[in-house]
């Protein structure tokens, strides 16, 4: 759940009295909302006494991939302009799904690609809307601090506070999961460049490839194993230390292990609120694969080739059968809807937040369009099939790509200053559900970040996949929190008003069945 922090604003004597009173009480509101998420001994998120917090330090946490703050961005009574407001919904939103866009078309085929990202973003931005509303629909004087699990509780009792807790912990430990598989391949891919350089080693990958400068490679042509040294070239007689370096910097075998020596600790800290600083990384990181994207494109060219149901050597067919699979992982794309509440509740003003959270959405579609559709039109078919593009499109880039090298420093950066925050707040929902404390013990918290951490390394050694985790995330958890709570609260709220009409009750039961029907798919394909 995103949540912001905010330090000292000292009110002038001179300001007028009702801007004092109106401050005061959404300081109240904050510090109570707050304090929900934490234990009382962790003042992680819980202004000091002797502060009245002020708006203009925020930060936004996603379970996609990114959390960041923004400076300076409100008017002074924590309130935010459009502008600011529909920023931070895209980049809460923009995560690691925007890696595997073009897998995803690749699977569903290019024309039913572009529409059904045009479809889940509509789909998607209605559902989000049905929950903004879901609160206000609610009978109570005060609904401010509510986020829409608390709507679920109101409407499901009990069963809507765990049902929204396993949900929510299903897309924290999918993306944290995601992340331990995407670290151990940036991380790999980079020792394996610095190892290269250092030793003036030239490698020739066995894996089918492209020549010349920009060169693209099938690393899915060898047995779906990623490229390794295999054929190398030596300024030296160091072959005994690289085939040492091989045995001992494997992606699949060593790699993740290295990884908890330095993120489990970190994930053991009582508050991860230092690496919240890094996070801005998550909006440069985006940005630099839109710029890598289009130069890659710029020199690679248009490689495109309409068959409309039959496949052939090099393209694949405008509709495959495949395409629940992009469903599932634009479901996860587009999933905002557990924390926007919180987003919008801050925007300046409130009767365009419907015309902000279209805009936001508008432009997110526009980025994974522009990276999925330039990616798979510059594909160089031939000589590569389109099947060689990879869940994760920079393991279509050899390791000594210096663009890419530069691209994965900036996302493993990123990731292992957000795993932490990650970890924070499965801690904080988890153990404080349980225990009535974020933090009971070290043991408490060891031994789930060992869970977490364990599943992270037992998917990146088994199943290094990142599609496939997250399509099956997206969908279980986008099943709850986009497709049946926000259809049957609105339906609920209808009928206890006397409105609920036949096509309305038709219109959301077929959203159910959509949601159903997308996570069923994705384990039969």
């Amino acid at each position: 759940r995103p949540f912001h922090v905010e330090p000292t604003n000292i009110v002038s004597v001179n300001d007028d009295m009702q801007r004092v009173t109106d401050e005061a009480s959404a300081m109240n509101k904050r510090i109570h909302y707050y304090s929900r998420l934490t234990s009382p001994a962790d003042r992680a998120l819980i202004a000091p006494d002797h502060v009245l917090p002020a708006p203009d330090e925020i930060y936004v946490y996603s379970p996609l991939g990114t959390a960041f703050k923004i400076d300076s961005c409100t008017d002074g009574y924590g309130k935010n302009s459009s502008l600011v407001t529909i920023f931070m919904i895209w980049n809460t939103m923009m995560g690691t799904s925007i890696l595997s866009i073009p897998w995803g078309i690749k699977q569903a085929g290019f024309t039913s690609g572009i529409i059904l990202i045009l479809l889940m973003g509509i789909l998607t931005l209605y559902c989000c809307y049905r929950v903004v509303k879901s609160r206000q629909m609610i009978p109570l004087t005060d609904t401010s601090n509510w986020e829409f699990p608390d709507v679920c509780k109101y409407y499901f009792g009990s069963f809507g506070q765990w049902s929204s807790l396993l949900f929510s912990m299903v897309s924290l430990v999918g993306a944290m999961v995601v992340y331990w598989v995407l670290m151990s391949n940036f991380l790999f891919n980079t020792g394996k460049f610095i190892y290269n350089f250092v030793h003036d080693i030239n490698v020739t990958d066995i894996v089918p490839g492209t020549n010349g400068s920009n060169k693209v490679i099938c690393p899915s042509a060898a047995n779906d194993h990623p490229p390794q040294n295999m054929s190398v070239m030596f300024s030296s007689d160091n072959r005994t230390g690289f085939e040492l370096f091989e045995e001992w910097w494997d992606k699949s075998r060593t790699v993740p292990f290295y990884l908890i020596a330095v993120l489990l600790p970190l994930l053991n800290l009582k508050s991860p609120s230092f690496f919240a600083k890094f996070n801005v990384l998550g909006t440069v990181s985006v940005v630099y694969l839109v710029l890598l994207v289009t130069i890659k494109a710029a020199h690679l060219g248009i490689h495109l080739e309409f068959n409309w149901f039959t496949d052939n050597e090099f393209f694949v067919p405008e509709f495959r059968i495949l395409f629940p699979q992009l469903t599932g992982v634009l479901t996860l794309a587009f999933f905002i809807h557990n924390c926007v509440i919180t987003l919008l509740q801050n925007n300046r003003n409130q009767e365009n937040n419907v015309r902000d959270l279209s805009i936001a959405y508008f432009l997110v579609g526009l980025t994974y369009l522009y990276v999925g559709v330039i990616i798979f039109a510059s594909f160089p078919s031939p000589p590569l099939p389109k099947e060689c593009i990879e869940q994760n499109f920079l393991d279509n880039f050899p390791s000594d790509d210096i663009m890419s090298f530069v691209a994965r420093i900036f996302l493993l950066f990123q990731m292992m200053t957000v795993y932490p925050l990650l970890g924070y707040l499965a801690r904080v929902q988890l153990l404080r559900q349980f225990f009535g404390n974020a933090y009971p013990s070290l043991f408490h918290v060891l031994i789930l970040n060992l869970v977490i951490v364990g599943a992270g390394v037992a998917m990146a050694r088994f199943y290094p996949n990142i599609g496939g985790i997250i399509r099956y995330s997206g969908a279980t958890c986008g099943l709850a929190f986009v497709f049946v709570y926000p259809s049957v609260i609105y339906m609920i709220s209808l009928r206890r008003a006397g409105q609920l009409t036949w096509p309305a009750l038709i219109i959301h039961i077929f959203i159910i069945l959509l949601g159903l029907a997308n996570l069923i798919a994705q384990f039969l394909l």
